[in-house]
């Protein structure tokens, strides 16, 4: 336990830096890496994404992927669940799985002393999991209770309509851990063929930050790479959002309901993005003084909190927000977020308004960089994007350049109150929350 705090102080230990140095780097054997050099501490991070993720599930195997994804670390090699536990402890390194609906992610963040140790304890996992009858059953045990534990939950059940009425059948419509019964039904087989489909080359990005030269991280991959099969399952077609828009009440007793809302929103790759994010931070971005805390939270008192979000994804693009209210006060909140939402399409914002955003977002984005841990996480998303590795040099040049003409014709755009759908659990009382 010791160790572990130990490298947790030390990821903590690495300085704010908003300029950084990103090396491109491309190992003997043509894997390609973003690696950013600090010999400072003697720790390093390193990151992979294998683009596809859960959406990769094969018809009728809902969860499939995520159930892999979450299996991989019950053992490896000749060591089975416990041993590789130990292996990985008694070398104070961290070792991560997570699955996404986009993407499957690999973290690996060890002390220099045991790096070799540790990339090889992440090679086998990777390359030769065993997943042992008893670890699919253990692990699908807890993805199951999980399951069972959002049927009575809110806020997961709106997530749950959300997903369907938006997007049907394409992957994007469920929940990547799928269903009681598509889980249940899961074996081994599928597990195993989940590996093979999802955990491939021709989908992988490459991150590292630390204690490591070009050279050492080249080998390293290659090492740890080299054994995975070159190609994997086709990717999934582009999502298409039902942008018809309106109220739909799931009942679900209780004093408060849980209401997501959203339309469509706007790709990273968008030349008005960076417009689009500055309206979102306007309008809901989480601070205090945004319209839709002002209007809703401070002025009538409709809910203790709102929030939206633009969620550029690989497939689609949505933007979207929340809140809880009192079952009293749902159609009250949600005729003020449709007239806020129109406001902001007809009118744009004021330039207090867009200065303030506009500090906000250029002074907290150098913050992101607080570890190498961060920096790697950040390097290999932004390689997901398309972006070029000077991006952190430009990116808040990019937010300053946004006009109010640019402010106002991307609003005109993209809001379009009459498209936001709502959807209500609780049992909201009054107004057109009822339909």
């Amino acid at each position: 336990m010791m160790l572990r705090i130990a490298l947790f102080l030390l990821a903590l230990a690495t300085p704010l830096r908003a300029e950084i140095a990103i090396q491109e780097v491309t190992s003997p054997g043509g894997i390609k890496a973003w690696l950013v050099e600090d010999h400072n501490i003697p720790f390093m991070a390193l990151e992979l994404r294998f683009r596809g993720g859960t959406s990769l599930d094969q018809p009728g195997k809902r969860g499939a992927v995520n159930l892999m994804a979450a299996t991989l670390e019950e053992g490896a090699g000749e060591m089975d669940a416990q041993g590789f536990a130990t292996a990985r402890d008694g070398l104070a390194a961290k070792i991560g799985f997570g699955a996404g609906a986009d993407e499957i992610s690999v973290s690996l963040q060890a002390l220099t002393e045991n790096r070799a140790a540790a990339v090889d304890l992440l090679r086998q996992a990777l390359t030769a999991p065993r997943f042992d009858a008893d670890a699919v059953d253990r692990v699908k045990g807890q993805v199951l209770a999980g399951l069972r534990a959002e049927e009575q939950d809110p806020g997961a059940i709106a997530g749950k309509i959300a997903r369907a009425r938006g997007y049907g059948d394409h992957p994007y419509g469920s929940s990547g851990d799928g269903t009681i019964d598509s889980v249940t039904a899961l074996t081994r087989d599928d597990v195993l063929a989940a590996w093979q489909g999802a955990i491939a080359r021709d989908r992988l990005y490459v991150a590292a930050a630390g204690d490591i030269s070009a050279a050492e991280l080249g080998a390293l991959l290659d090492e740890l790479l080299a054994g995975l099969p070159a190609t994997g399952w086709p990717m999934p077609p582009k999502a298409v959002l039902n942008e018809q828009g309106g109220v739909t009440v799931q009942p679900f007793p209780g004093p408060q309901s849980v209401v997501l809302f959203g339309h469509s929103g706007i790709g990273f790759d968008d030349p008005d993005f960076f417009a689009a994010t500055l309206l979102n931070d306007i309008l809901g971005g989480g601070r205090f003084s945004a319209r839709l805390m002002q209007e809703v939270r401070e002025k009538r008192g409709l809910t203790y909190g709102i929030g939206t979000g633009l969620a550029s994804r690989d497939l689609s693009a949505e933007w979207t927000g929340q809140f809880q209210a009192s079952n009293e006060k749902v159609a009250e909140a949600i005729d003020v977020v449709r007239a806020e939402w129109a406001r902001m399409a007809k009118d744009g914002v004021t330039e207090e308004e867009l200065a303030t955003a506009k500090t906000y977002m250029t002074g907290a984005y150098p913050l992101r960089f607080d570890g190498n841990g961060a920096i790697a996480n950040i390097l290999v998303g932004m390689q997901m994007l398309g972006l070029p590795s000077d991006y952190p040099k430009t990116r808040n040049d990019k937010v300053n350049a946004v006009t109010m003409q640019d402010i106002r014709r991307v609003a005109a755009r993209l809001m379009k109150p009459e498209n936001l759908s709502f959807v209500v659990v609780g049992e909201p009382v009054g107004g057109e929350a009822n339909e």
